[in-house]
């Protein structure tokens, strides 16, 4: 089970997310069946977005992050709860590139130019939407602009998926420390000079390092108190029921013409509607579809 860690400054300064998404990336994977560079983009999106979805208000809140990029991996969506569980999917999951000159997967490459777009639905008629232009591709810069573009929160952020020769993850995880109104000036400097050694970080997971020992590397020198450490999964809430609302949504007309160009080329009449996030299939059959409309 993957699990985020919590903690604050002692001086209320600033707080901070340890996560390892080891298991979340790897259900991903068995759903999507990724390439290495695809698994390193959607694996990073999974860990930031789980720890973003801890910083809703509510509990019945949800958020959206995408990576809408002109690249190879075309879009790449999350979407988060206020528990952190995450689900996901990447339009093109075997994406893939070579290997970036220092041995490393190159996720901007799969990416290209485009936008990151955020969007909360914090129970209003409006939901909260934020986009900026993406910095790098790589996901934690373009995640730490947009807080300090839209939310005007200075945010560091780290993220990494180790990738084993069988496409598995061996190891996936991120550090989030996110500065607090009037936050010490002395504890900015000490945050910025640990940042460096948060370089790699799946390999520090890799390594057997605790989301509290990799906390301690992050917030090293400053005093600071645990909130608490919270089981999260990938996990996906789609059922038939909902299945049945989206295709009721598209109109009776709409649906029996295509059972009827269906019959006119002698094909079986069945409409299958398949679950973008974990590809889970639902098949309606005309009798099920007429049942649906009649009631």
């Amino acid at each position: 089970m993957s699990k985020i860690l919590r903690a604050m400054t002692r001086d209320g300064s600033a707080r901070a997310y340890v996560i390892n998404s080891t298991d979340i990336v790897n259900s991903a994977i068995e759903y999507h069946k990724t390439a290495p560079t695809a698994t390193a983009l959607l694996g990073r999106l999974l860990t930031a977005s789980s720890v973003m979805g801890t910083m809703l208000p509510e509990k019945d809140c949800t958020m959206t992050v995408a990576i809408r990029g002109n690249g190879l991996a075309g879009t790449t969506l999350v979407v988060a709860d206020y528990y952190g569980n995450v689900k996901g999917y990447i339009q093109n999951p075997l994406a893939d590139a070579p290997l970036k000159p220092n041995g490393k997967l190159d996720v901007s490459g799969i990416v290209g130019g485009g936008i990151l777009c955020v969007s909360k639905d914090v129970g209003d008629e409006v939901p909260y939407n934020g986009n900026i232009e993406l910095v790098s591709g790589e996901v934690a810069e373009d995640i730490a602009q947009y807080y300090a573009v839209s939310e005007q929160v200075p945010t560091l952020c780290a993220l990494g998926v180790l990738v084993d020769t069988d496409y598995t993850c061996k190891a996936a995880g991120g550090v989030f420390i996110q500065l607090l109104p009037f936050a010490d000036e002395e504890v900015i400097s000490r945050l910025e000079e640990n940042a460096k050694m948060l370089n790699n970080i799946s390999t520090k997971f890799d390594q057997g390092l605790s989301n509290e020992e990799i906390l301690k590397i992050a917030l090293n020198g400053i005093e600071y108190d645990l909130f608490d450490e919270i089981e999260v999964e990938y996990s996906c809430n789609c059922s038939r029921e909902r299945t049945e609302k989206a295709l009721f949504s598209l109109g009776r007309s709409e649906v029996l013409g295509i059972l009827n160009e269906q019959k006119e080329k002698g094909e079986e009449e069945k409409i299958t509607l398949d679950c973008h996030f974990c590809n889970k299939k639902y098949d309606f059959t005309r009798s099920d579809i007429e049942k649906l409309f009649n009631q």
